[in-house]
């Protein structure tokens, strides 16, 4: 554990979620961008968690939209719950969730107090969803939050974007860039 308890947490960095062609168009930058940010954590000696959503077929975990629709995805074993092609966040503690949020059911709150974690950087898919979520989510349990920019996509770019603005301006959650991140995540 670093003194600054920080941990770097990816969302849903998934092949199910870049069969959407706004998330698509997504993929070679989120998968360079995580992974440079997986490396500077781990250099920093800063944990690396992952959350991904992961769906049962007989509907016991789908959302209350999935069951309107009558459509799941990301099913367990599929290649669509399959981390994306060149992603290298290892070593790293993953975990399963079935909500936008990566807190829900998912132990994370739990986990990052044992570890004495108190500042998440997120990143991953999707701003508007996932992401705001878990952002949304930390505040409620105390944790910091600071939002890796380029680690992070939309499939509706503007409303992601002003989502995650307004929690910055909300709860103090910061959208940061490289310079500033790889200075934290240095510990300097």
């Amino acid at each position: 554990m670093t003194a600054t308890g920080t941990a770097v947490l990816f969302i849903d960095l998934q092949e199910g979620f870049f069969e959407f062609p706004d998330l698509a168009d997504n993929r070679e930058l989120m998968v360079r961008e995580s992974n440079w940010l997986a490396r500077a954590a781990r250099a920093g000696g800063h944990p690396v968690l992952v959350v991904n959503t992961v769906h049962q077929r007989d509907r016991s975990t789908w959302t209350l939209k999935m069951l309107e629709d009558g459509q799941g995805f990301n099913f367990e074993g599929s290649d669509q719950a399959e981390p994306l092609t060149g992603l290298d966040l290892r070593p790293a503690e993953v975990l399963a969730k079935t909500r936008d949020s990566a807190f829900f059911g998912t132990g994370l709150a739990e986990r990052l107090a044992a570890l004495g974690i108190r500042r998440l950087v997120l990143a991953g898919v999707s701003a508007e969803s996932c992401v705001s979520a878990t952002g949304r989510d930390a505040f409620a349990h105390d944790v910091e939050v600071v939002y890796a920019r380029l680690a992070i996509a939309s499939s509706d770019a503007d409303r992601g974007w002003r989502d995650l603005e307004n929690l910055g301006a909300d709860f103090r959650q910061p959208i940061l860039n490289r310079p500033d991140l790889e200075r934290m995540l240095d510990g300097a």
